[in-house]
């Protein structure tokens, strides 16, 4: 596989010991439980999404470690699961009267 300069200067960085794991073991194994709840897929769906909204997914992806695809698709699940929390009265985020 072909790398571009940028990728080249992060595996010689990490290859190095310059660069250091930032998650910890407990944001590990949380990033692992939602790549194996969303590791069966055998549907697709097609959605529309402002560009706004997907550049802000794709921040937290990148924040998280994980394939913006794969956030989305943990978001729905814990959704769908009743995991998902509503955010708290004050709390940062969308409200219910925001949807």
């Amino acid at each position: 596989m072909k790398l571009d300069e940028y990728e080249e200067e992060v595996l010689k960085a990490l290859e190095s010991g310059k660069l250091v794991p930032v998650a910890t073991k407990v944001e590990l194994e949380r990033m692992r439980q939602a790549a194996r709840a969303t590791a069966i897929k055998d549907q697709r769906i097609n959605i529309r999404l402002s560009t706004g909204d997907l550049r802000d997914i794709q921040a937290k992806a990148l924040r998280e470690g994980l394939p913006y695809q794969a956030l989305i698709a943990s978001v729905l699940h814990k959704y769908v699961t009743g995991r998902l929390a509503e955010p708290v009265n004050g709390a940062q985020g969308a409200s219910k009267s925001d949807a």
